[in-house]
């Protein structure tokens, strides 16, 4: 049986562009003290991108970013930002929280694009498929001789 007959007959949908929620990310990217000037340029780097927003917060190394993950990944924005000179904050905290970020965005990225999978209703849609098929599963044998007593 092919997926889609299978997702159809288990009353699946993907006409949805995003089976998940919490799509909208809202980051913080650090900046090293030095060298002076880069929050300025990164400002410069990220304002060009469509479908992110960026605002100054109170800590004068730090900006915020909020995208979706179907459009932009943390990884790649701060891959940009190092190709146009930035230096981003690398203590040993900030390297543990950006690693973490990395794996999660990239797995609901994944995750996004695969399709819904089958978990409650599959049984129900190989008893539909076989009731559909044409099969001798009839026994001509009395019941008083298929019951053991």
């Amino acid at each position: 049986m092919r997926r889609e007959t299978a997702y159809k007959l288990a009353g699946r949908r993907h006409d949805h562009p995003a089976p998940g929620t919490g799509i909208a990310k809202e980051r913080e990217i650090r900046f090293k003290a030095l060298p002076p000037g880069q929050l300025e340029r990164a400002w410069e780097v990220l304002h060009v991108l469509k479908g992110l927003q960026i605002e100054r917060t109170g800590d004068p190394l730090c900006l915020r970013v909020r995208y979706s993950v179907l459009d932009y990944s943390l990884e790649a924005l701060e891959d940009a930002l190092r190709d146009a000179g930035c230096a981003l904050d690398n203590a040993l905290y900030t390297k543990l929280v950006r690693a973490l970020i990395y794996f999660c965005e990239e797995t609901q990225r994944h995750n996004l694009d695969s399709p819904e999978r089958l978990i409650k209703q599959s049984q129900e849609v190989y008893i539909q498929a076989w009731d559909q098929h044409p099969h001798g599963d009839r026994d001509d044998t009395p019941v008083e001789l298929r019951e053991y007593k």
